[in-house]
């Protein structure tokens, strides 16, 4: 009889408890069920994205290989209004400059590479400013080229980046502003990389190192 009663006293406590608090507890345990569910509804989401992004890619890559310029444009497109957080449509917009650029329309290749600058991880994004500047310098927005190359990019892109810019600043003939630029290339390209014999050339065009000026 004494274990009974005690199992009654615990029930009777149990039953207190759930009155008082059972109606939270239960909300809670909604919250995390439904938190736990989309989380994984998203994952799924996301590899389904990620398996779309790759077959559409995978025709944009056809497309390249055709050389059917309309259709490359019109998958970047696609790729970038249905998956733009995949990095199959930062490059399928790379893909579609190029293309665009090749067939010397210059607008949409700017286009394309300045969606990329905006939607894209770092490295991507610095592919497109750097290539972007490219057709800047070669539309004489000597300005705007250099407006592009502003700010951080990644390690392993500064050298590059400070190539082109010396190639603007020669453009403009700011020729000690590419001297710099050049001698900034150079010192951050490995020294195996055999770019670095072209920007030596460059820099030796216009005269070799800067002149420092007198304090």
């Amino acid at each position: 009889m004494a274990y009974d009663h005690a199992e009654e006293e615990q029930l009777a406590s149990l039953k207190a408890w759930w009155n008082q608090y059972g109606n939270l507890v239960t909300w809670l345990l909604i919250i995390v069920l439904a938190a736990y569910a989309a989380w994984a509804g998203w994952g799924l989401y996301q590899r389904n994205q990620s398996a779309q992004a790759g077959q559409l890619y995978e025709e944009l890559q056809k497309a390249v290989t055709a050389q059917d310029k309309e259709k490359i444009q019109r998958v970047a497109t696609d790729m970038e209004e249905k998956f733009s957080r995949t990095a199959y449509a930062q490059m399928s917009g790379l893909a579609a400059a190029k293309s665009a650029f090749d067939a010397n329309d210059f607008k949409t290749a700017k286009a394309q590479l300045q969606w990329v600058a905006d939607k894209g991880s770092d490295e991507y994004k610095a592919i497109a400013k750097i290539r972007l500047a490219g057709i800047l310098l070669d539309e004489k927005a000597y300005d705007e080229g250099l407006k592009t190359l502003a700010g951080d990019f990644p390690a392993e892109f500064a050298g590059v980046v400070s190539d082109r810019k010396g190639d603007i600043f020669v453009a403009q003939n700011k020729l000690d502003e590419a001297r710099t630029a050049y001698q900034a290339a150079l010192e951050k390209i490995d020294a195996q990389n055999p770019g670095r014999q072209l920007i030596q050339i460059k820099l030796d065009a216009i005269g070799g190192a800067s002149v420092k000026k007198a304090a």
